[in-house]
């Protein structure tokens, strides 16, 4: 079976003035969901030269500034639904929601106010800059009149256009959700069949457990299966028996008598065993002589 995935949550956290250090990881904001996608925007601050409307043809453009880089997410927060590991349950999602506004709340430098620089981080994404604006919309309430899920417009902008940051990122054995390749079942055609086309006619048994199947000679066409989910398993066991026992005498004629047996008895998991039976008689006359002699082999399949 495939082993759990676990999820690299995004976070929120303070920068100082020159955007370079962290501070204050008690503000960090973890979110309790992922964005389903991240949207980053730049633009050029171009300017037409004052008079260029006097000329004739298309008039110059010029760059007058650094440019901007905006980055644009939706955030959810649910006190109905499990919290991200470390955090404390709560009645109000206010309660989660207030630790991302506080990087949109000025505070105060010296004689001025402003917005905590903020970065923003998941997996090998960062971007830093300010909060520009934060929208919350609060979605559904308790029967006292409780907000218990909210999801939150951000949008942060930096006064600069530059190459992204890229962070390594340790690279996860687990592999992702929805990419472990699934057979679908044929027309009749029962799992061991389907197991055998696929060389793994031996472990069809415990393929049938990991996929819930309860009869495995009458599948559903179409039925989705994970055939590389079983587990061999074997057993052998064998044993052998064999005798034999002759009496010969004479009497003014000479007469022998033989005779040999074997039993065999052989099996594998899955409880099959074999058994046959074969015989045969040979009787010869000399002078004043009788001589018989008796095989028996025995064989038998269930």
């Amino acid at each position: 079976m495939s082993n759990s995935v676990k999820l690299e949550k995004a976070e929120l956290r303070q920068l100082d003035a020159e955007f370079k250090n962290e501070i204050n990881p008690d503000k960090t904001a973890k979110v309790q969901f992922n964005p389903e996608s991240l949207k980053v925007a730049f633009a050029n601050q171009i300017a037409t030269p004052a008079g260029a409307g006097d000329q004739k043809g298309t008039p110059a453009r010029q760059f007058v500034g650094a440019g901007t880089t905006k980055l644009t997410l939706q955030l959810w927060f649910d006190v109905t639904q499990p919290m991200p590991e470390g955090q404390t349950a709560e009645n109000d999602v206010r309660k989660l929601t207030q630790k991302v506004a506080y990087f949109i709340t000025p505070v105060q430098e010296g004689k001025n106010y402003v917005p905590p620089s903020v970065r923003f981080i998941w997996g090998s994404f960062q971007f830093d800059g300010l909060m520009e604006s934060l929208e919350e919309s609060l979605e559904f309430f308790s029967p006292e009149g409780r907000p218990l899920r909210a999801s939150m417009a951000l949008n942060l902008s930096q006064q600069k256009i530059t190459e992204f940051t890229i962070k390594d990122v340790a690279a996860s054995n687990a592999q992702t959700p929805g990419t472990r390749p699934l057979t679908e079942a044929p027309k009749d055609k029962s799992l061991p069949e389907l197991a055998d086309s696929q060389g793994k006619g031996d472990d069809w048994q415990s393929i049938a457990a990991a996929n819930n199947i309860e009869n495995p000679r009458m599948l559903e066409p179409g039925q989705l299966l994970d055939m590389n989910a079983g587990v061999s398993v074997g057993a052998s066991f064998g044993a052998g028996i064999s005798g034999s026992a002759g009496v010969s005498g004479s009497f003014g004629a000479s007469a022998s008598f033989g005779a040999s047996g074997s039993v065999g008895a052989s099996g594998s998991f899955g409880a099959s065993s074999s058994l046959s039976v074969q015989g045969g008689a040979n009787t010869g006359g000399g002078a004043g002589g009788i001589e018989t002699n008796i095989k028996l082999e025995v064989s038998d399949l269930f």
